[in-house]
């Protein structure tokens, strides 16, 4: 409720993070990345929220699902998918030097497209990958491109052969995933596609949550915790 005091105080930090200060402030540091308030600001109402914040909360879903209960997460970075489409395994297979993606239970890998940001997650658990566009468009291309890495990754770090016939691959439909319903909330979207999918919760927010969404993570970020 707005007159509970812990939530005026998140309330006047939010609002301090946007407006006080210059934009080079360093406002966060976690994941080897550093968010500034310029970044922080990409939050604000139709802000496009940029790598920086997306990656930051990708890695605050990974560092929660250490945590008893959850999901064990991993999490691709934005330049992951780029990369891969344009070079296949071998431009992409340091990426994951000392780690066992198949380790996990959910892989998490954010794609930008141009100028839209979508998700695609890979359910070990299932044998399924799955693409969430919040503007609706088809992602088969890109769910068969990360099928064949995972194929290739998993011949090489772990000298199996992944059966393809046993994966079912789907691009959600606009019946299955709430859809944006302006041009600059897809980053948002996709971090909570991937807040609920890493939970193991079904997908039940709407386009009217997307203004609280953004002030929650303003203050997830600078806290490094999310609520």
């Amino acid at each position: 409720s707005p007159l509970n005091p812990s939530f005026q105080a998140m309330e006047s930090e939010i609002s301090a993070a946007f407006d006080s200060g210059e934009p080079e402030d360093i406002l966060s540091r976690a994941f080897k990345l550093t968010v500034t308030r310029e970044d922080i600001c990409t939050l604000q109402p139709l802000g496009w929220l940029n790598d920086r914040i997306m990656n930051f909360y990708m890695g605050l879903l990974v560092e929660r699902s250490k945590k008893e209960g959850y999901p064990a997460v991993y999490a691709f970075n934005t330049f992951f998918y780029s990369k891969l489409s344009s070079t296949s395994h071998k431009g992409v297979k340091k990426w994951t030097k000392g780690v066992d993606i198949f380790e996990h239970d959910v892989i998490l890998v954010p794609i930008h497209l141009r100028i839209h940001w979508t998700l695609l997650v890979v359910d070990l658990r299932e044998k399924t990958i799955k693409y969430f566009d919040s503007l609706g468009q088809k992602g088969d291309h890109i769910c068969k491109t990360v099928l064949k890495y995972l194929e290739e990754e998993s011949r090489e770090k772990r000298n199996i052969e992944l059966t393809a016939s046993e994966w079912t691959l789907h691009s959600m439909g606009t019946e299955e995933i709430p859809q944006q319903n302006n041009g600059n909330d897809c980053g948002v979207f996709v971090c909570k596609f991937a807040d609920f999918i890493s939970r193991d919760k079904p997908i039940i927010f709407t386009p009217e949550h997307m203004p609280y969404f953004r002030r929650k993570m303003v203050w997830e970020i600078i806290h490094q915790q999310l609520l």
